[in-house]
This record gives structure tokens, C-alpha cells and sequence, in this order.
């Protein structure tokens, strides 16, 4: 059995005036997680005071559980709220007393403020919605504050940015526990964008209207169909029809990494679907995935993972019986 089989606890604190999007976020991406036909995650949302909470719309949603329920959780999730410069007190003490268990706990947008003041992110590094950041440095200075990136964790502690970078840190806390296959997986049934790097921009400038409406959605999909293929600019380039200068422009605008980045990071991310749900050889799944030979896949899986292509398939392992290597 692999590591990434037990059901694990997610507690999603709401704290009124709550985000109904943040809140939804958690519940929706862990809700669809099944791992060796069961569910993969066990989520329950609870409330400094159970019952009505108070949404940032105005409207009110029911949460009949309490605080307790964080005893039990292995993650704790914070999602933003209204009251971020203000956060209850018992909230923090919820969080405080979660740190010092161990558990995992994460935050999406203004919920990094609560984490903050709790004392969680005192030199760490951290994240929040861009337009909440310079209040955020003001407030506390001993926290790491990253510029424009989607989410960050720093050892048991993960932040993210506002409203849909919640998405990426839920995809990135799934595919750490369960590995890229599930996450994946998860990504597609929930119609959203797999899993992006936690150092992708945040968007913060409006994008440049496509010029004479060209937009490089196409040539991704190609690209993901060719990733066994030695593709380089030109070849992305010749295929959406453009110069490899406007690609480079165009291509950041639309996903806020260069085309090189994104697709290192999908055949680092096709790598590792390989290393979970086949028995090939280091030699062909590097082949594979584009990433050439097999000292290059120990290379950048071992960057992004930690994690050697060996200890990797043996951590995430989806095979039994005589399929598994």
C-alpha cells in the first residue's frame, strides 16, 4: 500500500465575514479525491460559533461544527475572510494549537493575516493577494513576503494567494499527499487547469488583449499530445503560427510563465504520472515525458519532489499485484 492511501482529515476554518469562494475551494478539490476506491480525504468546515456565519456577499451559510473539529484534523485550512485585520481570538488559538501538534495548516488569501498574527509565519517565507501585501509587510515585518507568486510553503505551512490561487495550493496539497495522478485527476473532473507551479505570477497586470485574436490554448494542447518530442520556441512558434518573439510575449501573458517553464513543468508532471502508473524503466519514462535520459528525470524530479524518481514511485505507487515494478 502506498503512503498516499489513508484518508486524512481537512478542517476549513470559516471565520466570518467569509469568502463563500475560499470557503467552496477545499470542499469541491478534496471532495473529489478517491484513492484505491474510496475517498482520499474526509473535509468538514467549522466556525468559531456554530450556526449561521456571515458570508463577504451578505449572505448566510449554516456550519454546524465548532472549533473541535480541528482536534482530529491533519490539515488545517484558513479561508479568507472579511475581518482579516481583526482576527478572532479563538481562531488564533485554534491555529496556534494546531502549529504545535504538527498539523499541517494553510491559508488562502487574507487568511495568511490570522496566520501571521498568530505567530505561524514569523520567518517564513509567505504569500497573500497581491493587493492586501503591502499592508501585510506593514503589519508584520518578520514575515518572508514572496512578490507575485501563486502559493508558497515553507516546511508544515502553505499560503496562497487570492480568490482561484486557493486551487493550485489544494491541487499542490493533494499531489503531495497523493501524488500528480490524483491531483490530475482531481484537476480534470473539476474542469480546472492541472497543477501549476506555486512560483507562477499572480497576474497582477492586466494581460494584453491577444493580437488579431491569437491565443496559444491550441498550441498547449499539441504540445501536451508531443511532450515525447525534443519541441523547443520553434517549434511551439511554428505551430501557433507566430514569431518565436511574439510567442514569448503572448505565450507569459496568457499562463505567466515562458514557454520553456511550462513545458519543463509538464513533462516533469508527465514524469511523474509514469513513475505512479507504470512499471517502465527510468530510460523510457524519461523518454516518455521529454526529459531525455534518466539522469535528467533524477535531476528535475528530484528539484521538484525531493524526492528521487525511485523513492517517488515507491512513495506514490498506484500498481498491485504483478503490474507494480
Amino acid at each position: 500500500m502506498s503512503v498516499g492511501s489513508r484518508v486524512r482529515r481537512v478542517a476549513v476554518i470559516a471565520a466570518p465575514p467569509v469568502s463563500m469562494f475560499n470557503l467552496a475551494i477545499p470542499e469541491m478539490l478534496f471532495g473529489k479525491v478517491e484513492v484505491d476506491g474510496r475517498p482520499g480525504y474526509e473535509t468538514v468546515i467549522c466556525a468559531p460559533d456554530p450556526g449561521p456565519v456571515t458570508t463577504t456577499g451578505g449572505l448566510d451559510l449554516v456550519v454546524p461544527r465548532g472549533l473541535d473539529a480541528v482536534e482530529g484534523a491533519d490539515t488545517v485550512i484558513l479561508a479568507g475572510s472579511g475581518a482579516y485585520e481583526d482576527p478572532d481570538p479563538r481562531v488564533l488559538d485554534v491555529l496556534r494549537a494546531s502549529a504545535g501538534e504538527g498539523k499541517r495548516i494553510a491559508s488562502i488569501c487574507t487568511g495568511a493575516f490570522a496566520l501571521a498574527e498568530a505567530g505561524l509565519l514569523d520567518g517564513r517565507a509567505a504569500t497573500t493577494y497581491w493587493a492586501y501585501r503591502p499592508l501585510l509587510a506593514a503589519r508584520h515585518p518578520a514575515v518572508d513576503l514572496q512578490d507575485d507568486v501563486l502559493f508558497v510553503q515553507d516546511g508544515p505551512v502553505l499560503t496562497s494567494s487570492g480568490y482561484a490561487a486557493g486551487i493550485d495550493l489544494c491541487l499542490h496539497v493533494i499531489r503531495t499527499d497523493h501524488g500528480a495522478a490524483v491531483a490530475n485527476s482531481v484537476a480534470r473532473l473539476a474542469l480546472v487547469a492541472p497543477v501549476r507551479p506555486g512560483g507562477q505570477t499572480q497576474f497582477t497586470q492586466t494581460p494584453l488583449p491577444p493580437e488579431r485574436g491569437v491565443s496559444f490554448a491550441d498550441t498547449r494542447a499539441w504540445a501536451m499530445a508531443h511532450l515525447d518530442e525534443p519541441l523547443g520556441l520553434t517549434d511551439l512558434a511554428r505551430h501557433a503560427g507566430v514569431s518565436v518573439r511574439t510567442l514569448s510575449r503572448r505565450f507569459h501573458a496568457e499562463t505567466g510563465v515562458s514557454p520553456l517553464q511550462w513545458l519543463l513543468h509538464q513533462r516533469v508532471e508527465r514524469a511523474k504520472e509514469l513513475l505512479e502508473t507504470t512499471s517502465l524503466g527510468m530510460d523510457r519514462v524519461a523518454r516518455a515525458s521529454g526529459l531525455g535520459s534518466a539522469d535528467s528525470l533524477r535531476q528535475h524530479v528530484l528539484r521538484r519532489t525531493g524526492l528521487t524518481p525511485s523513492a517517488y514511485r515507491s512513495s506514490f505507487n498506484r500498481l498491485t499485484g504483478a503490474d507494480a515494478p
